[in-house]
């Protein structure tokens, strides 16, 4: 049987994009954990080193959208460089600021700055995506996407905290913003494979948020990501419970690693059933699975349900960003994707805080609930995306609200 993933590196140029892509997500994972590390060893502040990493997120959650609708509409060699520059010399300043004491305020205005950060994993699908599109091979690229996507999340945490402790505090987010200036300058370079620049008609065009099913895809990719979230703290939480603090690392891998192993499988199989369908049986089959959670007695046991809910997160991501790039136009597909990752990012976030705080008020086996409630919810969400996008195909939307533009679902 031919293996899929080789035939996508059949086509000039892939193989170089899709590396310089790996380098240049890691950043994603590496910078808001490289300033917290650098901010409590520096500050011995635990509060302001969260609050600055924070205001970094945050800032790129927000940009991120709008940074990919100025790709969409200029092309990513115009627009990444300069956006890719603000937030390097930003990260850069902020590292001096803190070395040199600046007074603490000053450090928010440059984590503002240094949010500008692009979401380079809608960078490199928006290539696969040019590459493949309606053949595929596309669902392949987009399961080897979810797979580099966990494998940096895996890798990044731990290089950006290990270069801080172990050389100097401010070595791990310099390491992120080094690896986002190498990958961005490498893949800006294969200009063969960049997508083409829509132009007036990128700008034109309403924000793909604008669309209901890409609202409610991107909702329900925020629930994904608070099970993500609290499955994050969870397990952290449990491991110190049973007395065994370094076997939370243990799990988190079994986890990601049941992830990856779901998501080439599922690329490799590549199911025919139709996406708006195949969405609601991954969320539901996720929802499912994260029961088990409520019955968990020991960091084994954990360690396998998480390896259970894994199979079924990176499969769940992959459907999600091939449905999206069905909702929108061409001309808005880059914007599309980094809602998409946005809202995952939102969730995780919004998922760790939750649980981490129902840890502190009722204890971990309350907080357990976190995740079983987020599946649910990603379940009825899905359930919700389906039923909009049926409406867009009888063409429900288009005549209510008069527009009727091609390239949507």
């Amino acid at each position: 049987m031919a293996n899929p993933y080789r035939a996508l590196f059949q086509h000039p140029g892939t193989l170089a994009f899709a590396s310089a892509g790996l380098v240049a997500r890691m950043p994603l994972s590496m910078a808001g954990i490289g300033l917290i590390t650098m901010l409590s060893q520096q500050r011995g502040s635990y509060w302001l080193a969260g609050a600055v990493a924070a205001t970094f997120t945050v800032t790129m959650a927000l940009a991120a959208p709008q940074v990919s609708r100025w790709v969409d509409r200029y092309g990513q060699g115009r627009v990444l460089p300069p956006v890719t520059a603000l937030s390097v010399v930003a990260m850069l300043a902020l590292l001096l600021a803190s070395h040199f004491q600046a007074p603490a305020w000053t450090l928010f205005p440059l984590a503002v700055l240094a949010g500008f950060m692009p979401s380079m994993p809608a960078m490199v699908r928006a290539r696969w995506t040019e590459l493949y599109r309606g053949t595929p091979k596309l669902a392949t690229a987009y399961s080897l996407e979810s797979v580099l996507d966990e494998v940096s999340f895996i890798v990044g945490p731990p290089l950006a905290v290990g270069a801080s402790v172990a050389l100097f505090p401010e070595a791990g987010p310099l390491l992120a913003v080094l690896m986002l200036a190498a990958g961005v300058v490498a893949l800006v370079r294969q200009r063969a494979t960049e997508p083409p620049a829509h132009g007036a008609s990128a700008g034109a065009q309403p924000s793909a948020m604008g669309l209901a099913s890409v609202r409610a895809l991107v909702m329900t990719l925020v629930a994904l990501g608070v099970i993500v979230g609290a499955i994050d703290v969870i397990s952290v939480a449990f491991a110190e419970a049973q007395g065994q603090p370094a076997a939370a690392s243990v799990v988190l891998s079994v986890y990601a690693v049941g992830s990856c192993l779901a998501g080439l499988a599922f690329g490799a199989l590549n199911p025919a059933w139709p996406l708006p369908r195949l969405l609601v049986w991954c969320a539901f089959a996720t929802a499912v699975t994260a029961l088990p959670l409520l019955w968990v007695d020991h960091t084994v046991t954990l360690a396998a349900v998480l390896f259970l809910c894994g199979g079924f997160f990176a499969p769940t991501m992959i459907v999600a960003m091939r449905l999206v790039e069905t909702l929108v136009s061409p001309a808005q597909l880059t914007e599309g994707l980094t809602w998409l990752i946005t809202g995952l990012g939102v969730g995780v976030a919004g998922g760790a805080a939750v649980a981490g705080w129902v840890v502190d008020q009722a204890g971990v086996s309350t907080a357990l609930w976190a995740p079983v409630v987020a599946g649910a919810l990603a379940w009825l969400l899905a359930l919700g995306c389906c039923a909009v996008v049926r409406l867009n195909r009888l063409g429900i939307e288009q005549s209510r609200s008069g527009e009727g533009q091609p390239g949507r679902a």
